[in-house]
Order: structure tokens, then C-alpha cells, then sequence
């Protein structure tokens, strides 16, 4: 041993006795662990010294021994032999990262080679004392199995400190519905009568009443509504049933689901209460607006009234502008990016129908089955703080009708309404992307020689059509419409591989930032050096690789996540495989959000650009790590495709 290896390995035995527990406290997931966890590892962990271009671990080695956790230097990964869709083909990991966690915890080889890429100390935690860890830290078996989920729970925590004032004045949107609302709520049989039932109303001072079987399992509801328009105006006889007056199939949900579900189903169906039920389906609880409303300062039935009452435009404004702040809100309270770009779409799309509500008094359209249909972000419900308009019409031209008649109808009526979305604030399309252009206001049978045309041409103006008009669904009106141009298109992709193959090339056109020597690449935009742009190197990764996957396995949803699971089911991909990308993609969609919001300034729409020097270690640690899945998921399309 020479005397610089000796000072350097008596240099490491001082790290370990001074300094192990206080580096472990700087980095997750040890940050979060027990004092007796630390002292574990810390007792039984030993610091090596790796110099620049020495293989720290591989497959030669044999079965691996030590948990590997770097303490100061860079250690580079890449994949030994033929490049598989289980590991990454390569990766560069720093202080704070661990390896080889796969490989330790099923005591095998490593599948990968790690070479320090400069001179590395790591801490070595023998393979039997790493699985002791495991089984005695809860927080570190976590780590260890849902490796980027664990990161993520993490980062949110941390969002949830930063707003921490604004979090702790509300109630979470996660509380599971066993807990919020009336748990023991009335119920009649379907038999009853109805001055029996309104009896019962009145005498507990309650607003609706559950109709359920013998089985308990709930068959409808009756509401001061259902009495009003059912009872009273249809004059029904109070010796009748309640099941005559009661509203049938009622909308229901387990009592794990969340308050944010029931917020969103409240949302979307335009409904005031959500049934709870257990797992056999039998009643337990009811949720209403007026307990959602308790959790919320700016109240969803606030905004939700508010849209559906708005006689004009101005009325709308307002709507948006809380749409917004309670979407922020959501963001303090930690509800994943998934859910929250869900439920902005849901609301936006209220505001949507109200504008097309309020024009189709000046438009009126009967007779002719047509749709609004929604492309882009909006088509896939993943809208953020900063989204513009992207829509179109699809109408069918009734016998004896002119096309182009009909079409210039459709054209004055689109062009006002995408003006009042823009005072909304959804901002026309700078691509002119919207139903007011001649180009996609058609009919059925024009979208689908349109789509075909983009299939079987597929030069970059086609592709890059493909990648918005792709995405759709109906927003308002006829949605069969859109369902028969969905058939259309899946059957045109499935009999062009030619075309997808295209498609796939071009979502490798762009590359996630990682770079060799730096965690990530910054100087790809030159107009703004030190910046990363998330949709362009993030997101639009992920969203590409499921539009094509969607295709090729005739996944009818258009939202990202969904054509993702719902793909990867019928590629035979592993569950943890795709709950990783799409964990990976979530937290994209969170910084983006976060930022949009922090970032923007007021009136203006946000933009995607972050500086990743300016994230916390934890965030820029997962940010690393959902551009590697963004990677692992181009590394599968493009063996997948054949593509050099």
C-alpha cells in the first residue's frame, strides 16, 4: 500500500468516526430515519476510497456484498453487455445516491458496471446489515422498494413546508372519505312511501335521503331538488314510492377513496353528494359539497355555482380566476400532479361549456349533431396554470344540407367562442389551433380523410399534426362523433407501422438533459442559458412515447398516465416498471405547476423554464431520476421501433 492510499484510507476511518451521522441527516431517505437507524449505519458502515477511473462494483465481481452510498465524488453506471429494458443503459450518480439497491437486496450480481468518474469516497454497508436495516427502518425499506415514489412523498412534504401557513389552515384533500362527512346516515327502503320518507326528512332536519335495499347497498337518492321538480311540479301522488321520485343510480365511492375524489366527482358530474360505501358496496356514509366546503376556504360549490349561474362572460372571469386559486391550494396540500392537472381540466371544462352555453343562444344548432372537441394538453386532461386554447368541431351534415353553409355557421360560432374563452383567460392558440380556423372546423367525414392523410403521408408537418390532434376528446355535444374518429384513427394506425415507426423517430428528436460530466444539461436553450425547459425536455418525453404506445395497442384514453398503464398492461410491462415512469412524469408535472405558480406574474401565463441550481438537493435528486425514466422509457420505444 503506498503512503497517499494510506493517508487516504486513514483520511476516510476519520469521515466515518466525525462526520457519518452528520452527512447521513443531509440526505434522504436518511434524513427521515430514526436516531437508532443512523447509529446503525453509521456503526457498521465503513468508508472506501475509489480513485478516478476505478470500478467501484460489478458482474465479475460475484454476488454484491456492500450497500454503496457515495459520501463526496461522482461514480458513473452503465449497463454491462446488451442493453436491457430492466436497468438504465447508463447513469451518473452523486453524494448522497446509493447503489447497487436492486442487486444488495436480491443478493445477486450486479447488472451493472459503476466506475468513479473522479476520486470517490462511499460509504460500504455490508449486504446482511443492509437487509437488518431494511427490516428495522421503515422509512428505508420504502426507499428501497418504491426508490422514486419514496423521493417523491419526500419532495411533497417539502412543498408542503413551503406553504406551510396556507396548508395548515385547511384540512388535507387526502383524508380518506371514512372520515368526513355524515357516518350514519338515513336510509328507506325503495317500498316506502313518499310522505313516510319527507316525514322522516323533516324530523332529522335533512336535506337528501338514501334509498337502499335489504342488502344495504344504496339503489338511489332523494334530495329537496328531487321533491321540488319531481314531486311537487309533476304532482305525484304522496302515497307513491320513493323510488318514483328518487334520482336512480347514484354516484358512489369507497370509503378509501379520497375528499379529493369526491371533489373531483362533484366536479365533473356536476352532482352535490357522493355515496360512501365499504368494499362490498353496502352505505356507510355521504359526503356532500357543504363537508367538501369545510375543507376548502375557496369553497368548490363557490365556483361551481358560480360557472353554471353565470348569465355573461364577466360572471365567468371570476369563476376562472378561483379555479385557479383553489388549484393552488391543492398544490399547498401536497395532491399529486395527476390529480391536480385532472381536476384544473375538469373545472376549465365547466367554464368551457357555460361560454359555449351562453353562445349557442346567439348560435343555435338544432338538429345537427356536433361536437366541441378539446386537442392538446386539454385532450388529455392535463392542464396547468399556463395552458391556451386548443379546440376544433366535428359535425355531421344533415340530408339536404349544405357542407359549406353549415361550416360558416360553425365558424361564426366558434370564432365568438374562442374570443370569450380568451377573456376567460385562455388565451387564443398563437398556432391558431382552435375551431375558429377553417382548418379544423369539419365534419365527421373530412377529420377522418384528414387523419388518414396524416397516416398514410407521414412527412414532419403530418407527425407534428399527430402529436396535437392525436390527443382529443369531446367536450361538449355529440360525443359518438368523436368516438366514430377515435375508431377511425386507431384502425388507420394499426394498419400504417410504417407510421408509428415515424412517430417514433420523432420522439427521439429530443433528448432528457442528463448530461456526462454535469447532472443535467442546461445551454440546450440558447436564449435562455442555465435553464431547463420542462414541457420541451420533461414532459413532452413521456406524453409522445404513450401517444404512440396508445396507438399501437388501441388504448382508447388520451390521458398520459392512463395510456401509459392501460399500454403497458398489454406490452407485458412490470408494474413497478411503469409506476416508476409514471411517478417520474407526476413529478414533472408538479414543478411545473409549482413554478407556473410561484414564477408567473400576475395576468400573464407562466412559462416552463427552471434553473436547477435553484431546486433543493431532494428535488434535483429527483429530477435526475425521472429524466433517467424518461430514458429507460426512450431506450424500450426505440428497441421497440428498430430505431438506430
Amino acid at each position: 500500500m503506498s503512503a497517499i492510499e494510506n493517508s487516504l484510507r486513514q483520511d476516510g476511518m476519520r469521515r466515518v468516526s466525525g462526520n457519518t451521522a452528520a452527512f447521513l441527516k443531509r440526505h434522504a431517505p436518511f434524513n427521515r430515519m430514526a436516531p437508532e437507524a443512523l447509529a446503525f449505519f453509521a456503526e457498521h458502515a465503513q468508508i472506501a476510497f475509489y480513485p478516478a477511473g476505478s470500478e467501484v462494483i460489478g458482474p465479475d465481481a460475484g454476488n454484491v456484498r456492500y450497500f454503496y452510498l457515495i459520501e463526496s465524488g461522482k461514480v458513473y453506471a452503465r449497463q454491462a453487455g446488451e442493453v436491457t429494458l430492466t436497468e438504465y443503459s447508463q447513469l451518473h450518480l452523486g453524494a448522497g445516491e446509493g447503489f447497487p439497491i436492486g442487486a444488495v437486496t436480491a443478493g445477486r450480481p450486479s447488472t451493472n458496471i459503476y466506475t468513479a468518474t473522479e476520486d470517490s469516497f462511499c460509504y460500504r454497508l455490508p449486504a446482511e446489515r443492509f437487509l437488518e436495516l431494511m427490516a428495522s427502518s421503515p422509512e428505508f425499506n420504502l426507499f428501497c422498494t418504491q426508490y422514486i415514489a419514496s423521493l417523491l412523498d419526500q419532495s411533497r412534504r417539502q412543498l408542503q413546508l413551503q406553504f406551510a401557513q396556507k396548508a395548515n389552515e385547511q384540512q388535507t384533500l387526502n383524508s380518506p372519505l371514512s372520515g368526513i362527512g355524515s357516518r350514519s346516515p338515513l336510509s328507506v327502503a325503495p317500498e316506502t312511501p313518499l310522505r313516510q320518507a319527507m316525514e322522516i326528512m323533516s324530523q332529522a332536519g335533512i336535506g337528501s335521503l338514501v334509498i337502499a335495499g335489504d342488502d344495504r347497498k344504496p339503489v338511489g337518492v332523494f334530495t329537496r331538488s328531487d321533491l321540488l321538480d319531481r314531486v311537487v311540479l309533476a304532482d305525484l301522488p304522496h302515497s307513491s314510492p320513493i323510488s318514483a321520485a328518487m334520482s336512480p343510480s347514484p354516484f358512489m365511492l369507497e370509503e378509501h377513496a379520497t375528499a379529493y375524489d369526491a371533489m373531483l366527482a362533484m366536479a365533473t358530474h356536476g352532482i352535490r353528494h357522493v355515496l360512501v360505501t365499504d368494499i362490498e358496496g353496502c352505505l356507510t356514509g355521504v359526503v356532500s359539497e357543504r363537508d367538501l366546503f369545510a375543507l376548502q376556504r375557496v369553497g368548490l360549490r363557490q365556483i361551481r355555482q358560480a360557472i353554471d349561474a353565470a348569465r355573461d362572460i364577466e360572471g365567468l372571469q371570476q369563476a376562472s380566476a378561483d379555479v385557479r386559486l383553489l388549484a393552488f391550494n391543492m398544490l399547498a396540500q401536497g395532491v399529486g400532479a395527476e390529480q391536480l392537472t385532472q381536476f384544473i381540466s375538469a373545472l376549465n371544462d365547466a367554464v368551457t361549456k357555460r361560454v359555449l352555453q351562453l353562445n349557442l343562444e346567439r348560435h343555435p344548432f338544432d338538429g345537427v349533431d356536433w361536437a366541441w372537441l378539446a386537442f392538446g394538453s386539454e385532450g388529455r386532461d392535463e392542464q396547468t396554470f399556463s395552458t391556451d386554447q386548443d379546440n376544433g368541431i366535428v359535425f355531421a351534415v344533415p340530408e339536404g344540407e349544405s357542407l359549406e353553409v353549415l361550416k360558416q355557421r360553425f365558424l361564426a360560432f366558434a370564432r365568438d367562442v374562442n374570443q370569450d374563452l380568451d377573456r376567460c383567460g385562455f388565451p387564443l392558440c398563437k398556432g391558431n389551433i382552435m375551431a375558429s380556423n377553417p382548418q379544423w372546423c369539419l365534419s365527421l367525414d373530412e377529420w377522418k380523410e384528414q387523419f388518414s392523410l396524416w397516416i398514410r403521408m407521414p412527412h414532419p408537418d403530418a407527425l407534428l399534426n399527430a402529436t396535437i390532434f392525436f390527443d382529443f376528446r369531446p367536450l361538449f355535444g355529440k360525443s359518438e362523433l368523436a368516438d366514430n374518429m377515435r375508431r377511425h384513427l386507431l384502425g388507420q394506425a394499426e394498419a400504417n407501422p410504417i407510421f408509428l415507426q415515424a412517430m417514433a423517430r420523432n420522439a427521439l428528436d429530443v433528448a432528457p438533459p442528463l448530461g456526462k460530466l454535469r447532472d443535467f444539461l442546461t445551454d440546450l436553450e440558447p436564449d435562455h442559458p442555465g435553464k431547463i425547459d420542462l414541457k420541451k425536455y420533461g414532459s413532452r418525453i413521456f406524453v409522445d412515447v404513450a401517444r404512440i404506445y396508445a396507438l399501437a395497442t388501441g388504448v382508447h384514453n388520451s390521458n398520459t398516465g392512463q395510456r401509459l398503464r392501460q399500454s403497458a398492461q398489454r406490452l407485458s410491462m412490470k408494474n413497478e416498471e411503469i409506476n416508476a415512469i409514471v411517478e417520474a412524469l407526476n413529478f414533472i408535472q408538479l414543478l411545473r405547476l409549482q413554478h407556473q405558480y410561484l414564477e408567473g406574474e400576475p395576468g400573464e401565463q407562466g412559462h416552463n423554464l427552471i434553473d436547477p441550481e435553484k431546486l433543493n438537493e431532494l428535488d434535483r435528486r429527483i429530477l435526475k431520476e425521472s429524466f433517467r425514466q424518461a430514458r429507460k422509457l426512450q431506450t424500450r420505444l426505440k428497441l421497440d421501433y428498430q430505431i438506430n
